[in-house]
């Protein structure tokens, strides 16, 4: 086995070399969550049960539901759009994406809000977890009462109270802050803020006004001392949640047919709010389309007046001109011409109307607009071709056929707006709209909407497994403890042996008590002698016997950088395994302050190491026999001493254990942790050989080189390291394996 030193150029801490960059593969994944699978599954089974409480405990929401149907139709108003050609076509657009938008608009909101009083929130006290949860199941099975106060706690409702407020008004400053009401003998209730401070008393169906407030209480069914938290609410605060909570979603591309859906705890509620919307809407709606009608039917109604005083105008200069030139009418063969140039003129004064009208919503330069201006300037060529031809006639015929045309244009157009007006006006009185409500609010009480139990179940479970295998996969990530002996060797310190976790040996060391009561020692030598662990320590066993032949003498220290290694482990079991071998052995117990090696043989831990040192005891007595393991002996730590260091730096250390070194083959002390006391760097003065045990997965590898390098700074040289509790990750990862090799049975015995 090949030994890397390392160079120390600075007395501080080492930095050690760069370990091999660690390959995360599948199998060692799998083997990270089937050491963790208690935790995985004990967190899971946390997060079924939180899940299975929320759907017990948890206020369930229920869905209203409404449809409505937009058509794309624009309303058809009397003289405007009745002739074809007349309004350019128009860019279709999707009805729908505007309607949604007024569906959730503020003036739909605010007048539903209004309507139903949502201003003001009340909310019953209840008792913490569990009190929705009660008051729900003492409504289903008694309604219409009200509930016992559980454990007289009668300031919580417990079922079947009911307050309806019919007017609140507070100051600004109360707006948005909750209140509380306070229900008294029957038919009374205090009203106080969030400090207690009373503000009013009232009796239900009375309007009071105190402190700034008025109120007006419609119901109140609640025993007394009973408290509601009453918050008069912002109304545009309102009007955003609601915006929020309702959705309203096309069913189809460019159908014009809304779904419209809205939850709350309150089914009634829900219901309620959905079909004031859809009413309000579709009679806003309505009314947009009335509207636009009355306003036409006000620019007609305008017209009206000027235009009868034209024709009166024009009836008087016809009789004028008639008296005076005692001409009648116009002759047959003009009739014709008459009747053309006063279609062409009344066609004229008819689209000036509608270009007035449209000029007042629209700019000239919208299509419509231009449209008219064509139409009009096509019939005015047509009228002046006709003109042309009647300057041939003589003067009398050509003034007479000039008043007859004004006369008759003038009066076809006041008939034309005469007939408008009515129709209009039929129109504003009948108008329909173009949205209408297809299904009403409706709320499915059998099923709520929130919380689905088995999508709230399977889900919070998986979360929670997904959660437990992050968690697990995360500390092993920030562990990242030597998981390969290359990783130590990168150190300067050669791996004597690699011992596999053993699940026998972890059983004797979670369960000290147990087997204490049974009178049984912890050592796995002993209860498995063919553990895979004591095959690996058996072969330290070997590297030790050629080890120590060219030390100083036969004392071995085994040390750790830290605590939960298993160096007592280690310690008692190589010592075992180093008596069976037909070697006298002594194990010393030299961790003063939290040795556990006599639990482990099976002794009390008084009368050891810390009397025999400070001479209170002699060594006939400190020494002991290890059962089943006959050429063994033990010292135990002894009572706990005030100064464990200062007493191994005490005199008396050496000289026992240069009195004790010749009396057996090989002497094993087990130390305290290098990295928490400097016991360990005492100790190592007197021995000749130091191991350092090495916890896989635990260990880092700078703490390995900071206890290394601590102990070489004391002047104590450490051979080499043990690494213990190695586990198959992948490929790769175990590379000193140890396969189980037992005897063979024997032949079956002959029948």
């Amino acid at each position: 086995m090949t030994t890397h030193l390392i160079t120390r150029t600075d007395p501080q801490i080492q930095v050690p070399p760069p370990a091999r960059e660690d390959e995360i593969d599948l199998p060692s994944l799998l083997t990270t969550l089937n050491e963790n699978r208690r935790l995985i599954l004990f967190g899971t089974a946390l997060f079924l049960l939180a899940s299975v409480a929320y759907v017990m405990l948890a206020t369930p929401k229920y869905e209203a539901n409404a449809v409505v149907q937009v058509e794309s139709r624009l309303p058809n108003f009397p003289g405007l759009n009745e002739r074809a050609g007349t309004q350019a076509p128009m860019a279709e657009e999707a009805p729908a994406a505007t309607e949604i938008q007024l569906l959730t608009s503020r003036r739909v909101l605010g007048e539903a809000l209004q309507n139903l009083g949502l201003d003001v929130e009340v909310k019953p006290s209840r008792f913490p977890l569990i009190g929705d949860f009660m008051a729900r199941r003492f409504q289903q099975r008694h309604p219409g009462e009200l509930a016992e106060p559980w454990l007289g706690l009668s300031r919580h409702g417990w079922g079947g109270e009911r307050l309806e407020i019919a007017k609140l008004e507070v100051p600004s400053e109360l707006t948005g802050i909750p209140l509380q009401l306070i229900a008294r003998e029957p038919g009374h209730y205090t009203l106080a803020d969030g400090d207690g401070n009373l503000l009013l008393r009232g009796r239900v169906g009375e309007t009071v006004a105190a402190s700034g407030i008025t109120m007006e209480v419609e119901a109140l069914e609640a025993r007394p001392g009973m408290r509601f938290e009453v918050t008069r609410l912002n109304t545009m605060a309102i009007m955003d949640a609601l915006k929020r909570e309702i959705s309203a979603t096309e069913q189809g591309r460019s159908s014009g047919v809304i779904a419209l859906t809205y939850a709350h705890t309150d089914p009634v509620r829900a219901s309620r709010v959905l079909d004031q919307i859809t009413q309000t809407y579709v009679r806003q709606n309505v009314a947009r389309n009335s509207a636009e009608a009355a306003k036409r039917l006000a620019f007609v109604s305008e017209q009206l007046p000027n235009v009868r005083r034209e024709l009166a105008k024009a009836q008087d200069a016809l009789r004028d001109f008639q008296a005076r030139s005692q001409t009648m009418d116009v002759t047959v063969q003009n009739k014709a011409l008459l009747d053309q140039i006063v279609a062409l003129d009344a066609n004229i004064q008819q689209l000036r109307v509608q270009m007035t009208d449209v000029a007042s919503r629209y700019t000239p330069q919208h299509p419509a607009y231009q449209v008219l201006q064509q139409q009009i300037g096509q019939f005015q060529s047509d009228k002046g071709a006709l003109l042309s031809r009647l300057r041939q006639l003589p003067d009398t015929q050509q003034g007479l056929f000039r008043l007859n045309r004004d006369v008759e244009v003038t009066n076809q157009t006041y008939a034309n707006l005469l007939d408008q007006a009515q129709q209009l006006d039929i129109a504003r009185a009948s108008a329909v709209g173009n949205a209408r409500v297809i299904d009403p609010a409706a709320v499915n009480l059998a099923s709520p909407a929130w919380p689905k139990p088995v999508p709230v179940i399977a889900g919070g479970t998986a979360l929670g497994a997904l959660l437990m295998v992050a968690f697990v996969l995360l500390r092993q990530m920030f562990k990242r403890g030597v998981e390969d002996p290359v990783d130590i060797e990168l150190l300067g310190l050669p791996v004597y042996a690699s011992i596999p976790f053993s699940e026998k040996g972890h059983e004797l060391a979670v369960h000290p008590r147990r087997f204490r009561r049974e009178g049984r020692q912890r050592l796995l030598a002993l209860s498995a002698p063919t553990d895979l662990a004591m095959e690996a320590l058996r072969t330290l066993r070997t590297s030790l016997h050629f080890a120590r032949l060219e030390t100083r003498n036969n004392l071995l220290m085994i040390a750790a950088p830290s605590p939960g290694v298993g160096k007592t482990f280690v310690c008692a079991n190589l010592a075992v395994t180093i008596a069976q071998a037909g070697q006298r052995v002594l194990l010393i117990d030299a961790d003063m302050r939290r040795g556990t090696l006599h639990d482990a043989i099976g002794v009390r831990s008084e009368g050891g190491l810390s009397e025999l040192i400070s001479g209170r005891i002699g060594l006939e007595d400190a020494l002991r026999r290890v059962p089943g393991a006959d050429n063994m002996a033990f010292i135990s730590r002894g009572a706990v001493p005030p100064n464990p260091s200062e007493l191994l730096m005490n005199a008396n250390f050496a000289t026992l254990l240069h009195k004790l070194a010749p009396c057996y083959d090989i002497v094993v002390i087990d130390t305290p942790p290098v990295l928490a006391v400097t016991d360990a760097a005492v100790i190592g003065h007197q021995v000749g050989t130091c191991l350092m045990v090495v916890r896989w997965g635990l260990n880092q590898q700078r703490e390995i080189a900071l206890a290394k390098q601590r102990l070489e700074q004391n002047g104590v040289e450490v051979r080499g390291a043990i690494f213990n509790g190695v586990q198959k990750r992948g490929a790769g990862q175990y590379a000193y394996s140890y396969y189980e090799y037992l005897p063979a049975r024997g032949p079956s015995p002959a029948r």
